[in-house]
């Protein structure tokens, strides 16, 4: 048996798609969706939302958002969906043309709220002194 043929064809087909070196986590997102537990397109598409985007973990408290297994920034959960989205199409034969029009059914994130400018340091400029500088002595001490 030939190394590839050890692999089942759902993941061979990841493996191909994603074949550079950058690309190794979505290869891995792809394959989570290739075996996926779902049974049916709309399982499997579920379970691709479950893995990619984070959850807070505790209610009303953002910061704990970044406590769960999801792949951290709102691109690369996006990148992950699309990658677990085509395993599902590897798995359940669906067409590409299909696939790439399928988007998370959760809304998208709220716009970053604006920082609200605090008003610049006004520069304090030293006072006049009635010295000059031929006044200060040239050595240290």
């Amino acid at each position: 048996m030939i190394p590839h043929q050890w692999a089942p064809p759902c993941n061979n087909q990841c493996t191909h798609k994603y074949s550079t070196l950058m690309q190794i986590p979505w290869r891995v997102f792809c394959k989570k969706g290739c075996d996926a537990d779902g049974e049916t397109w709309d399982e499997c598409l579920s379970e691709c939302e479950e893995i990619c985007y984070k959850n807070p973990v505790l209610k009303d408290q953002q910061w704990s958002a970044y406590i769960d297994r999801s792949p951290g920034a709102a691109s690369c959960s996006e990148e992950c969906f699309h990658a677990c989205v085509a395993g599902c199409g590897y798995k359940f034969d669906v067409p590409s043309q299909k696939v790439d029009q399928i988007h998370p059914s959760r809304p998208p994130p709220p716009p970053p709220k604006e920082k609200l400018t605090t008003p610049a340091v006004k520069r304090i400029l030293p006072r006049k002194s009635s010295q000059t500088i031929d006044d200060i002595p040239g050595t240290s001490a």
